[in-house]
């Protein structure tokens, strides 16, 4: 069943596989109802189960990035639903639906502004709703747990999945600029108290040289 991890937005975990390791997608109760990101091909079935938990029905899907645990039930959503689609003008689909809408850093989408945060994909996309004081992570930052440290702190998501670690560190720099007391990850657990502080705490690191 999805958990309303803050109020007005659900945890939709599509797959828990046998380490432990999870994978979500989030659905929003905003201006319309907003699906961030879609889980694989094949968990589907479990998407739109955890949905159907939630009393509401996406309007809108906004793609974070193209990795396949994001975009794979693309295509799905938008047979069922029949959403509006938003996908980051840098990504290359393989998918049969063409997008709506691309959109860049700063775009409004609902109550969320994008936050372009290249490393981890080149494509990578968070979303911040500074009113809400939610930020929608993507793969940007990883519940820290995930990588055997306590529950309550974040990290860039694992070097092996990354594009690029260093830059995925210094979009970390653009991020901590907003206000938000929650931090949603796609992996691990998130921070729902005081992440900006934990966040900024990582990224603002005593004796970090001047750039």
């Amino acid at each position: 069943m999805a958990t309303e991890i803050v109020p007005g937005i659900f945890d939709l975990t599509v797959r828990t596989d046998s380490t432990g390791r999870r994978y979500r997608a989030y659905l929003v109760d905003d201006d319309v109802p907003t699906l961030f990101d879609a889980g694989f091909a094949d968990t589907t079935d479990a998407l739109f189960s955890e949905i159907e938990t939630t009393g509401l029905t996406p309007e809108r899907l906004v793609i974070t990035h193209t990795d396949i645990d994001h975009v794979g039930g693309f295509d799905a959503a938008v047979d069922r639903f029949g959403v509006e689609t938003y996908v980051p003008e840098q990504s290359t689909l393989e998918t049969t639906h063409e997008p709506d809408h691309r959109y860049g850093d700063g775009d409004q989408i609902g109550g969320f502004e994008a936050i372009f945060t290249p490393g981890h994909k080149y494509d990578h996309h968070a979303f911040v709703d500074e009113s809400r004081g939610v930020l929608i992570a993507g793969d940007a930052v990883s519940g820290a747990d995930l990588r055997g440290f306590p529950e309550g702190y974040l990290l860039p998501h694992a070097a092996v999945y990354a594009e690029d670690l260093s830059v995925a560190e210094q979009s970390l720099d653009r991020v901590v600029e907003y206000e938000f007391d929650a931090a949603l990850v796609y992996h691990g657990t998130a921070v729902t108290e005081n992440a900006g502080a934990v966040l900024r705490r990582y990224v603002q690191f005593p004796g970090r040289p001047e750039s």
